[in-house]
Parts: C-alpha cells; sequence; structure tokens
C-alpha cells in the first residue's frame, strides 16, 4: 500500500484499487450529475477564455550614438530606443456580444541604458486608452498617438521615425494628444477616416489648448495614400497651428518609395514646407532604407534645412534585427535641426547609429 508522509500527496499507480474498485471502472460509477455539471462547467471557462484576452507585449532597443556637430562638441552615448522607443504595453480585448468589443490599452516607456520611466515619467506615457470597437469601426478615450504622426511613421517616414533618418527631425511633428476622442473607421473598399479631437481642459474657453486631427487613407494593391489634418489652438485661443499633409506611398517590389508634402502654419506667422522623398528595399537577408527630406521656411528668417539619411536593417530572425544608420542635417541661416531618433532629440546636425532591436 502507498504511504505518504503528512502534508504529502500520495501518487497512486496506474489503475490502483480504491474501495476495491479500479480506477478504469470509476469513471463509469460517477454520479451521472457530477458528469453532466463538470462537463458545464469545462464549457463555461473554454467559452469565457475564448471570449476575452490580454496581451504582454515590447520593444527592447539600444544602440550605440555618436552625434557630431553638436554646440558643446561630440557625443558618443550607448543610447535607448534609438530605432524604435522601449515600451512594455498591456492591451486587452473584451467580445460583448453583437460584433462589439470593449477595448483597453496600457503602454509604458522606458530606458533600457538606465532603466529610468519615459516621457517624462509618466507611468504609462506612450499610450493610455480605453474604447470599443464594432463594426463600423473603433472609438477611443485617452492618451493617444495623433493622425498626423500615424500617417508619417506608418506610410510616409521609411525609418519609422527612428534612427538618425527621423522624419521630424526636421518636419513638424506632434506624437501624442492627451484627452482625446478618436474613431477610426473599418476600411471599406479600401478607405478609411481616422477623426480625433483633444480636449484642452482649460478653464475660459473649450478652444484653448485644444487639438483637432482628421486623416483619409486609401489602400489598393501596392498603392498607399493618406491626406491628413492637425491643429493646436494655443493657450489663451488667440492663435493656432495647423498642418496639411499628402502622402503617397507605391510598392514596385524591387523596392517601396513614399513622396510626401506638408504645408504648416505655425504660432505667429511660423510658416514653413516640408518635401520627403523615402525609399525602402530587400538587401540581402534585410533591407536599405534611405530618405531625404527638405524643409522650406517662409518667414523672413528663411530657416531652410537639409536631411539626407541613411540606413540598413539585418534581420535575424522575425522578432530581432541588427541595425545602422547615417543621417546630417545641412542647416542655413542660422536654422538649428539636430539629428535625433526613436527616443532622443539629438545634439548636433549629424549622427550615427549601430544596434540591436528586439520586439516581443
Amino acid at each position: 500500500m502507498p504511504t505518504s508522509m503528512p502534508g504529502e500527496r500520495t501518487l497512486l499507480p496506474e489503475n490502483f484499487p480504491v474501495n476495491g474498485v479500479p480506477s478504469s471502472r470509476r469513471a463509469s460509477l460517477l454520479p451521472k450529475h457530477r458528469i453532466l455539471m463538470a462537463a458545464l462547467l469545462a464549457g463555461s471557462s473554454s467559452f469565457a477564455c475564448a471570449q476575452s484576452s490580454v496581451t504582454i507585449y515590447g520593444v527592447a532597443d539600444a544602440g550605440l550614438v555618436l552625434e557630431r556637430g553638436g554646440a558643446a562638441g561630440n557625443v558618443t552615448a550607448v543610447s535607448s530606443g534609438v530605432a524604435s522607443g522601449n515600451r512594455l504595453g498591456f492591451k486587452g480585448r473584451e467580445d460583448l456580444g453583437g460584433g462589439l468589443a470593449a477595448i483597453f490599452n496600457l503602454e509604458n516607456g522606458y530606458g533600457i541604458d538606465t532603466g529610468a520611466a519615459g516621457q517624462g515619467g509618466l507611468l504609462f506615457g506612450r499610450q493610455a486608452y480605453a474604447g470599443l470597437a464594432g463594426a463600423a469601426g473603433t472609438v477611443t478615450l485617452g492618451r493617444q498617438y495623433s493622425p498626423w504622426y500615424k500617417a508619417i511613421r506608418d506610410v510616409a517616414d521609411p525609418f519609422g521615425i527612428g534612427m538618425a533618418g527621423n522624419a521630424i527631425n526636421v518636419m513638424v511633428g506632434n506624437t501624442r494628444v492627451d484627452n482625446m476622442v478618436e474613431f477610426q473607421s473599418v476600411r471599406y473598399a479600401g478607405w478609411s477616416a481616422d477623426v480625433a479631437y483633444g480636449a484642452g481642459e482649460t478653464a475660459g474657453g473649450a478652444a484653448r489648448n485644444r487639438s483637432l486631427g482628421a486623416g483619409l487613407s486609401y489602400q489598393h494593391g501596392a498603392l498607399q495614400a493618406v491626406l491628413v489634418f492637425h491643429r493646436r489652438d494655443n493657450a489663451a485661443a488667440t492663435d493656432h497651428a495647423a498642418y496639411g499633409m499628402a502622402v503617397v506611398k507605391y510598392d514596385f517590389g524591387v523596392l517601396c518609395a513614399s513622396l510626401a508634402h506638408a504645408r504648416n502654419r505655425g504660432l505667429a506667422g511660423a510658416d514653413s514646407h516640408d518635401t520627403l522623398l523615402g525609399m525602402t528595399a530587400p538587401l540581402g537577408t534585410g533591407k536599405l532604407l534611405a530618405s531625404v527630406i527638405s524643409h522650406r521656411d517662409e518667414s523672413s528668417a528663411a530657416r531652410h534645412a537639409l536631411q539626407w539619411a541613411a540606413g540598413y536593417s539585418y534581420t535575424l530572425s522575425k522578432r530581432s534585427d541588427l541595425y545602422a544608420a547615417y543621417g546630417h542635417i545641412i542647416n542655413d541661416n542660422g536654422a538649428a535641426f539636430k539629428a535625433g531618433n526613436g527616443t532622443d532629440a539629438g545634439s548636433g546636425p549629424t549622427a550615427i547609429n549601430l544596434g540591436l532591436r528586439h520586439v516581443f
């Protein structure tokens, strides 16, 4: 007879008889209502798991950054989030029935070089929103990426707003909007819409610090096109900045080319035009990246800039890659644009990056 010490679990040999009944026959002797209850509970548990989910995801990116030409001298650093900002995120979805689902996304940014929290120490500074998704589209509320930023990152910029070729080194960028309500439609016949309102939450008028954004995109086969708009009112609602951009991207097979043109109306007449020409092409086991961006200052100061950038991403696996990039900005008439990357603003007009990115 098998024995056990107090507190230990007894392990019975296969088909060991209990009360004279072998295990092979005990299941057939269980009351039918117990078997039915067990089946119902198992089915209920499986149903619940299938209707809701939470996913943990993130990016771990570290690189060597060499910056040249800064006012304080050259900089060499081990940096964080060079190609893609480091993050640890949680996203979930619960099916509510009738094609409706509740969703959420909480995304923390961190520095892999120091372990410090990103975005000024905010707990979920990268994204924090909740919403509903249905047959017509998705409505979300919280801290989110603006339609303008997503158009540059996902369509226009071959560097995906990372590395030394980051498009918003010289182009107007507005990454995230607090207190934002956004509607993103489903794609129909190739078309989709993205509309956003960021509440200024400032006493004295709803227009103070208000943000408005909208995007209209079309995708068919190798072609992708986006029209996008963004407006931000100042704290007194006496002036505003407004930006409009058209982007076209086409995949020719041997390479993928993008062209973007933005017209920017800044505060106090700080107007400008930005034009981007980008390219990605498969090369070996990775891909080649290149872009040139012209920034034309329409004010009397004429502080123009021209950025050239090239890079290469070498694929190690579906989740990991090695990357290298070079970016250089020619500043005119006192312009002071800097070659930054996916996380840092940069210190000078020239930068070289070497790094490793892992997505999980």
